[in-house]
């Protein structure tokens, strides 16, 4: 791993910090698409898997742990600065607190299943993906099934950590169960779609890091 932290390393970190704390936030609306009740933060979860792999592939697990635990404490840090805006009493013009309660306010139950499975899946994604890498080297084909089956892994555990910890007794295990299966599948489908662009992506960053590394061995 390099010593130095590069631009495009730190370019990387602030994304899926951002996409992250989105996806937090979107998960209060519900979409359906076709016969399926999704999150609206389906469409901007996935991309922090995506992240995650690039940052695998360029820079290397410890990385990739590093940026995993700064997405972490930065979306706990803005939960918690949101329930302190909650907690401010409002004056008499104030006539929004039931809704910002209603979307910022998440129950503790929710929290605890939504950091704690997010802290395991992007673990697991990031180890698979690692694990994979040093098994089969760094081609080109060899990325999109580390791409794929790292987030099929991820994505299992996350969604076996949160359905059940934050609706066991509220939904029925037949339901929970569904849950699982269809926003592991759904995710992973994701993933697989956008497979060309995340391609396409690590190729570059190969390039750009190259040419930093070169930049600064000039200096």
């Amino acid at each position: 791993m390099k010593n130095h932290v590069s631009l495009t390393f730190l370019l990387l970190t602030l994304l899926f910090c951002v996409c992250l704390i989105v996806s937090n936030l979107m998960e209060i609306k519900t979409v359906d698409i076709g016969p399926l009740t999704i999150t609206a933060g389906v469409v901007v979860f996935p991309l922090s898997y995506i992240i995650s792999d690039c940052i695998v592939e360029i820079y290397g697990f410890s990385r990739a742990k590093l940026v995993i635990w700064l997405g972490f404490l930065m979306n706990l840090l803005v939960t918690l600065l949101l329930q302190i805006g909650i907690w401010l009493p409002g004056n008499a013009d104030w006539h929004g607190q039931e809704a910002m309660q209603m979307i910022f306010g998440a129950t503790p139950r929710i929290l605890c299943a939504s950091f704690t499975a997010f802290l395991c899946g992007s673990m697991v994604n990031a180890w698979v993906m690692h694990a994979m890498k040093r098994s089969a080297g760094s081609r080109t084909g060899q990325f999109k099934t580390r791409a794929i089956v790292s987030t099929l892994w991820g994505e299992g555990v996350d969604s076996l950590i949160f359905f059940p910890i934050a609706f066991v007794g509220v939904l029925p295990w037949s339901g929970i169960f569904t849950l699982i299966v269809t926003q592991t599948l759904l995710k992973t489908c994701y993933e697989i779609v956008i497979l060309p662009v995340t391609v396409r992506v690590v190729n570059r960053l190969r390039v750009a890091e190259r040419d930093q590394s070169a930049t600064q061995n000039v200096a």
